[in-house]
């Protein structure tokens, strides 16, 4: 069905992407705030071993020294603490903590990368010939929820709240449910580039010229 359109398909894997990682992210620091009776190895936050094996994490830890902000956001910094002037501690630059230094610069910089990104993933998507390949609707859709997930962290917290944690073999940055869907969208763009031809738009053929018009038959003269 060349015309059939999976637009639907982004946009539910945006908003399914996005709605993972935001609930995950306040449920998990609200759980793991524990009244301000921090016992993790930094003294910061509490962490939550998942078995078998101890190697991997559920960790959130928080920043006394970061005071939220006043007024509307108030209220959005403070839901997994309880209403305590206390934030979550955060990731300033991107995956791997790449620029995480530089803090807010870094904030700021990828704020507006995740901005351009956002508007370039939906004007793609309304493309006709996108809107038809399945598989680029899906890791579009992911994609986009994993990128509107951290840009929502960087402009309420000023840096994206990271709470997943392995371990055991070696030892991996701490990551999030928008990192997986960032990661798993672009696998699947990629697997898409390079195992999938485009669809071609539908080629309309002209009418023949013998169906264009009816030809009228000759008169002929009679004795």
């Amino acid at each position: 069905m060349a015309d059939r359109s999976y637009r639907w398909l982004l946009i539910s894997l945006a908003v399914v992407g996005l709605t993972a990682d935001q609930a995950s992210k306040y449920l998990v620091f609200r759980w793991l705030y524990n009244d301000g009776v921090f016992t993790d190895r930094s003294g910061t936050g509490n962490a939550y071993d998942l078995p078998p094996g101890n190697w991997f994490e559920i960790i959130a830890q928080f920043d006394p020294e970061t005071p939220p902000c006043e007024g509307a956001l108030a209220g959005l910094q403070t839901w997994s603490t309880k209403g305590q002037p206390l934030m979550p501690r955060v990731n300033h630059g991107a995956l791997f903590g790449i620029g995480g230094s530089k803090k807010g610069l870094a904030n700021a910089t990828f704020a507006i990368i995740s901005v351009l990104a956002a508007v370039a993933i939906v004007v793609w998507g309304l493309r006709s010939t996108t809107a038809r390949e399945r598989g680029l609707m899906a890791s579009l859709g992911l994609i986009l929820g994993g990128t509107l997930g951290n840009l929502y962290d960087r402009i309420v917290f000023g840096g994206v709240r990271d709470f997943l944690h392995y371990y055991g073999q070696f030892e991996w940055p701490v990551f999030n449910i928008a990192d997986c869907c960032l990661v798993v969208g672009a696998f699947l763009l990629l697997i898409q580039a390079v195992f999938f031809t485009p669809l071609e738009p539908a080629a309309v053929s002209p009418a023949p010229a013998s169906a264009a018009a009816p030809q009228t038959p000759t008169p002929t003269n009679q004795p």
